[in-house]
């Protein structure tokens, strides 16, 4: 009973509560990763625009934790149109959804989406990114 106890008063995690852990999951990455990345911007939504989910062909929002808008740093060139600053969008009511039928912690799978959203971009293999999510574990 008292654990219970323990949760009567909690709530969910904020949108701020997600910045901050992705701050320190940024932060805690090796750092030819994010030099990899330039000027990335990372933005926390509860979720993807009806049409991103459209474009995407996802009917429910929930299956969305994560997207990268951008052009990598390989395919940008200096002859290119300015557009708005590569993005990596984490989205918290779908994180949430997942992470509270896992076993993991909230700040491993904000670490995970980032990560992954990121290399995939970037066509890292699901080796490198692994290697990238433990060298960016808390110590």
């Amino acid at each position: 009973m008292a654990n219970a106890q323990r949760w009567r008063n909690e709530t969910a995690p904020t949108l701020a509560d997600i910045e901050v852990l992705a701050a320190e999951a940024w932060n805690r990455l090796p750092g030819e990763f994010r030099h990899m990345c330039g000027d990335v911007v990372i933005r926390v939504e509860d979720f993807a625009l009806d049409e991103v989910l459209e474009e995407m062909d996802i009917e429910d929002p929930f299956e969305l934790m994560g997207l990268y808008q951008g052009v990598s740093l390989d395919k940008k060139s200096v002859g290119d149109a300015a557009q708005g600053p590569d993005m990596v969008l984490l989205y918290r009511r779908a994180m949430l959804d997942y992470w509270s039928e896992s076993e993991e912690t909230l700040g491993d799978l904000v670490t995970h989406v980032l990560v992954h959203e990121i290399g995939h971009h970037f066509g890292l293999s699901d080796d490198d990114m692994e290697r990238i999510e433990d060298d960016a574990r808390p110590s």
